[in-house]
């Protein structure tokens, strides 16, 4: 794996962890495969309702920002 590429990825999640963070949840880097990256949410996020919203219209968002390449992100339960 690209070190920028990793990189600019764990940019992006510092970027959106603050909002999760104020909120008791946090999210961490699970793996990159290809074009795709896989997220775990943590503390409240894990059990949040709308983490699929916040997956799609925040996460996604602001790594796709950082790594154009990027073509999804996903939530996994574990690791």
């Amino acid at each position: 794996m690209e070190k920028s590429l990793l990189k600019n990825i764990e940019n992006a999640l510092e970027e959106i962890r603050p909002f999760l963070k104020n909120d008791g949840g946090d999210i961490s880097l699970v793996s990159i495969e290809k074009d795709i990256v896989k997220v775990k949410f943590e503390g409240a996020c894990s059990t949040c309702t709308v983490n699929q919203m916040t997956l799609k219209s925040g996460v996604e968002m602001i790594i796709k920002k950082h790594v154009p390449k990027i073509q999804q992100v996903v939530s996994v339960e574990e690791i």
